[in-house]
């Protein structure tokens, strides 16, 4: 850190951020192994156990221990809460591995990543076991997810079908007893005053009981605890924001497209609630390590990597498409850090002859 002023004095430091994250996501956790039982349990316990031993490993090499920080206790808990509950325990170990020594340490470790760690580990697993990480279980007995069900019964529909919940009522997906419930209360007392009608499906979708991975589906615990996060400043409101902002825009004008109902019909409170989205969203996107610094950055970066989002959920290969924005969205952080940076104070900008911008002192004096 520079001696030079202004300075200023703040409590909050790399390891209170990385443990407050990792606090926050325990909720979720939780609902992820009560509702999966001891085999979700086993998945995050050997994600978050191979990712500290691998950073213990490292420390020991280095001979600079960095476990008190807590970035790979979050790591861990990342990958572990994105990965479906019928994985093998090998699949969440070497991806917390690959996070670890491949995209956080061979970069020189937190700070020098240019990659978002869970991300990068998180796409390793797609690619290296694709089967397992999106269709049912390799036993042939666990349930699809919603995703899952919703391209499959796609590919065997002719004409509009009424969006994808129109597809899942038609396939005879199940709603719990509390959606049931609490649908009729809502379209009773609260919407019938607006004329709205809600359908059966979005208030699972919100709660998690849906089949999906292990710690994304608990939308509603995931924004308990991101609302903390950043009352208290942990992370930045602008990159979630600004993601929101532009993956609900063009999925309200182009989401409809694929399920034959024409622009602006997309259903955007589907498409936010499932599929993992508010999990990048609120905690891949915002990395402390791989972010842009300053806040034009994170608006043009949060709002890239919502688009990327849609398009390679609605067009690309693999439904849960955060973690495959985030990283396209890294790579141009350098570049957002250096085009956008802000003015620095008591300085005007001026053009050199090599067409570079400078910054010069005096700024406001008259000549």
């Amino acid at each position: 850190m520079s001696a030079n002023p202004p300075q200023f004095h703040d409590r909050a430091t790399t390891g209170r951020m990385m443990w407050a994250i990792a606090l926050s996501l325990l909720p979720a956790a939780g609902w992820g192994v009560y509702r999966y039982g001891t085999p979700a349990l086993f998945i995050i316990m050997v994600a978050v156990g191979a990712a500290v031993i691998s950073e213990g490993v490292i420390g020991l090499i280095r001979r600079r221990p960095t476990l008190r920080d807590g970035s790979a206790v979050l790591v861990g808990l990342l990958i572990g809460m994105a990965m479906p509950p019928w994985v093998g325990l090998h699949v969440p170990a070497t991806a917390a591995i690959f996070a670890m020594l491949v995209v956080k340490w061979s970069f020189g470790g937190l700070g020098g990543n240019w990659m978002n760690a869970a991300a990068g580990g998180l796409v390793f697993a797609f690619y290296s076991w694709n089967r397992q990480m999106i269709g049912p279980g390799v036993d042939g007995e666990s349930s699809a997810t919603v995703l899952a069900t919703v391209r499959g019964a796609l590919e065997t529909a002719s004409g509009p079908v009424g969006g994808p919940v129109g597809l899942l009522r038609a396939v005879g997906y199940p709603v719990s007893s509390v959606d049931a419930s609490v649908t009729d209360w809502l379209n009773a007392r609260v919407l019938t005053v607006v004329g709205a009608n809600l359908p059966g499906g979005y208030v699972d979708l919100f709660l998690g009981y849906v089949d999906g991975a292990i710690g994304e589906g608990a939308v509603a615990l995931l924004l308990i605890g991101t609302i903390a996060l950043v009352a208290t400043r942990v992370i930045r409101w602008e990159i979630p924001a600004a993601y929101f902002a532009s993956y609900a825009i063009v999925t309200r004008v182009f989401g409809g497209l694929v399920f034959g109902d024409g622009y602006m019909a997309g259903d955007v409170l589907f498409h936010t609630l499932s599929g993992g989205v508010v999990f990048a969203m609120f905690y891949l996107a915002p990395d402390l390590s791989s972010a842009p610094t300053n806040r034009t950055g994170m608006l043009v970066y949060g709002a890239g990597a919502g688009a990327l989002t849609f398009l390679f959920r609605f067009y690309g290969a693999y439904p849960g498409s955060g973690a495959f924005a985030v990283l396209v969205m890294n790579t141009v952080v350098p570049l957002l850090n250096r085009g956008l940076r802000p003015r620095r104070f008591g300085t005007r900008r001026r053009r050199d002859p090599g067409g570079r911008v400078r910054a010069i002192a005096g700024a406001g004096r008259k000549p």
